[in-house]
This record gives structure tokens, C-alpha cells and sequence, in this order.
């Protein structure tokens, strides 16, 4: 989906995704934490059974429409004993459990990890045609944009990361370095784990990190250095930024307030 399918305009995605299943899916079954929340977003009514991290709070922004439906693990029996009409997949996590439900003949719908928001609007809209939920879909999408819409553009904009717990941080070419573009700033990480001193080094002008759990650990130890407490800092809800979902548009507008 992310090579030559990306580039076509939605309305020809909305018309792929139709061919390949004029009937919209009753039971749908997710089996990762991004299709939940996709799912929940576009047709909540479809859904059979959902991840067993879709109700965690910590990670799906989705968590309390979650809590009334049904969880099943990552097992193909787990899945058939549901008699789905259609399975949601996403290219890691639960790939055994893929493999035999495609070997059973079962319909399963492998979708991207949107790194961009055109990938999350063409996920969108792919998705929605597919469960026969176009208007939900373009509304979902219009929301969004709606959000990014007068965020600031600034000719030389300031620096940014997002610091994830361990040290991580995505770079430019992932989901967290397009929020930190659409809210207005410059991604100065590359890519990898970042230690302390090279934080304290080349110091962005913001830093970013997700909120922690309530327990402390040593991978959030660094978060909480004291030595970092000059740098300006913003909390994001960590369950906005896991997916490729609308909830980064409302991530990107809590990172530009000045």
C-alpha cells in the first residue's frame, strides 16, 4: 500500500477497495492495537472481537469505546470460533496466526502503518470502502484536516524531538516526525537512541515525550533526568502517537501551542 497505491487519489483507493468486496463485512475481527482503533473509528457496529490491548487506556486512544466488546488472542482457532466475514491485519504482530487464516480461506485485509498523514487519509478511505463506511470515512478525514488546518508554518522553523521511553527517537521519516512537521517544527533527531549527553550536546528547542506510565522504569529514566530540565518540554498522550490514526492531527495541534 505504500508504494504506488498511496500516490492514487482517494477516490480511486474508495474505488480499488469496492472491487475487491462490493459486500460490506457484519463480524469483523482485529488483530492488532491500530486496526482496533481504526475499526472503532469507522464502523464500531462491525466489530466481532478486537486485540487484547485494545481496551488499554496507556496505548489505545480508543480504549473506552473498546471496553464493551469482546477481546480474542492472536490464534487462528481463537479467530474461526468467532465466524468473521473479514479479518484486519497489520503487517507485524500476529503473522502465524495470518498465515493460517489465509490458509483456511478466511478473508483477511492486511493494512499499512501509516507514517504520513496522506497515508493515514489513504488508509482511511481504504478502509472505509471496504467496510462500507465511505461517509464515515470522509468525515474522519475532513476532521482531521480540519485540525491541521492553520497550524503554524514558520520559514525557519525550531527544533524538535520526540523522545520515546529507552532513549528512542523516530526521526523525520516516521509518524512522530510528521506531527512534529505539521505542528511547526523541525525533526533534529536521525533516527536510533539518543543518550543523554548527545540530548545535552545539540539540545532541540522543544522536546516532546509521550506520557509515562504510573509506575516508574528504567525505560523512562531518562525522561526523567534532571539534567534535561532546561530544555522546554511537552506531553503528548502516548496512545496518539502509537498508530497512524486521526488522533496524530490532534497530537500535532497540542505540540504547536507556543
Amino acid at each position: 500500500m505504500r508504494g504506488a497505491a498511496l500516490g492514487l487519489p482517494l477516490l480511486l483507493i474508495v474505488l480499488l477497495a469496492r472491487t475487491a468486496g462490493a459486500t460490506p463485512p457484519r463480524r469483523v475481527v482485529s488483530l492488532n492495537l491500530c486496526t482496533d482503533q481504526m475499526l472503532l473509528l469507522l464502523a464500531p457496529q462491525s466489530a466481532a472481537a478486537l486485540s487484547p490491548l485494545a481496551r488499554d487506556p496507556s496505548l489505545s486512544a480508543m480504549a473506552a469505546e473498546a471496553a464493551r466488546i469482546p477481546r480474542v488472542p492472536a490464534s487462528a482457532e481463537a479467530v474461526l470460533r468467532l465466524h468473521p466475514d473479514l479479518v484486519l491485519a497489520e503487517p507485524y504482530g500476529a503473522q502465524a496466526t495470518v498465515a493460517a487464516l489465509t490458509d483456511l480461506g478466511q478473508r483477511v485485509v492486511t493494512l499499512p502503518d501509516p507514517a504520513s498523514f496522506p497515508e493515514i487519509r489513504a488508509t482511511i478511505a481504504h478502509l472505509a470502502a471496504i467496510l462500507g463506511a465511505e461517509a464515515r470515512g470522509a468525515a474522519l478525514i475532513a476532521a482531521m484536516d480540519r485540525r491541521l488546518t492553520g497550524l503554524p508554518r514558520p520559514a525557519h522553523p525550531p527544533t524538535a524531538i520526540l523522545l520515546e521511553p529507552r532513549g528512542l527517537a523516530a526521526g523525520p521519516a516516521s509518524l512522530a516526525g510528521s506531527v512534529l512537521a505539521a505542528a511547526g517544527f523541525r525533526d533534529a533527531a536521525r533516527g536510533g537512541w539518543l543518550s543523554l549527553e548527545i540530548l545535552l550536546a545539540h539540545p532541540p528547542d522543544l522536546l516532546v515525550v509521550p506520557t509515562a506510565s504510573g509506575f516508574p522504569s528504567l525505560a523512562t529514566r531518562l525522561l526523567a533526568d534532571p539534567a534535561l530540565a532546561a530544555i522546554p518540554r511537552r506531553t503528548v498522550p502516548a496512545a496518539w502517537l502509537i498508530c497512524g490514526t486521526p488522533f496524530a492531527a490532534q497530537a500535532a495541534r497540542m505540540i504547536a501551542r507556543r
